[in-house]
């Protein structure tokens, strides 16, 4: 598939706004599960954008910048993942999140560059504190967010022009087992990405919970499931995750509400203010 002028020039805004908000405004509107139906949609392809948001999304959630320690970036790497699923057209949409996955160690060394080149803002943002330039403090502040956005939006330009010239090649050249291989892995990508959160955020005393979760997952899955029939034999069984999603959060949803009670209770009995010490997980 072939984009467009206008089509780059949306892509080149959504990435400058989520070049911005990943550092300043901090509204999450740079995450993949918000960024990619919007690029799908200025892409023509508003589902796919979805489904490749949230499965990049859970690719990139146990991922977190750790002082100056950048992860692959969320923003262009999720560009890109619906740019080439979109491009290749591909069945398997997995394949294009391994694709994407060094247009996220660009963006991961552009984050680095940028903040050494500003690095110099800080000593003179302390001088302009100093004779009380606060409008001063405001234009620099204001210049930094613009150029981390703008570099952004012209490395999501440069990427979605030059991802449908590759999608198109690809799609040419490589054989259909090397896609095979390229959506599996893209397929494992995001367990491993909810495993590197599980082990941040998950205590010792809620595996039991986690597995009471996935036993009851499959089990309403099942329930909201039908079989398919080919010529009166059956040869598959289709679901509908929406229903099996929303009441997985309704009943997880209630067990945290009951959990919070009891240790709210335990705690007021014992003679505790109620307000509680989190000193295990996040």
């Amino acid at each position: 598939m072939e984009f467009n002028i206008i089509q780059i020039l949306l892509v080149g805004v959504v990435g400058f706004i989520g070049g911005i908000d990943q550092f300043s405004f901090l509204e999450s509107l740079y995450r993949p599960i918000v960024m990619g139906p919007v690029v799908g949609a200025i892409l023509g392809n508003f589902d796919l954008g979805l489904k490749i948001g949230a499965s990049y999304e859970l690719l990139m959630i146990g991922s977190m910048p750790i002082g100056g320690a950048q992860p692959p970036n969320a923003v262009l790497g999720g560009i890109m993942a619906v740019v080439f699923a979109i491009a290749l057209n591909q069945p398997d949409f997995e394949s294009a999140l391994a694709l994407a996955i060094p247009f996220g160690l660009l963006g991961q060394q552009a984050v680095n560059v940028w903040f050494t080149i500003s690095a110099p803002a800080m000593s003179k943002a302390d001088s302009m504190a100093a004779k009380g330039d606060i409008k001063g403090i405001e234009r620099l502040n204001l210049g930094l967010m613009l150029g981390i956005g703008a570099l952004f939006a012209v490395l999501a330009m440069i990427g979605t022009g030059a991802g449908q010239a590759v999608g198109v090649m690809l799609s040419e050249a490589v054989p259909a087992w090397i896609w095979t291989g390229l959506g599996a892995a893209g397929g494992m990508m995001r367990y491993v990405g909810f495993a590197v959160l599980m082990k941040v955020m998950i205590s010792g005393e809620f595996w039991t919970v986690l597995i009471a979760g996935f036993a009851m997952a499959t089990l309403v899955d099942r329930a909201f499931s039908k079989l398919v029939f080919t010529d009166g034999v059956a040869t598959g069984i289709t679901g509908n995750g929406a229903y099996t999603l929303v009441i997985i959060a309704i009943i997880g949803g209630a067990l945290a509400y009951y959990d919070f009670q009891i240790n709210t209770k335990i705690k007021a009995n014992a003679g505790g203010s109620g307000k509680g010490d989190y000193s295990d997980g996040i």
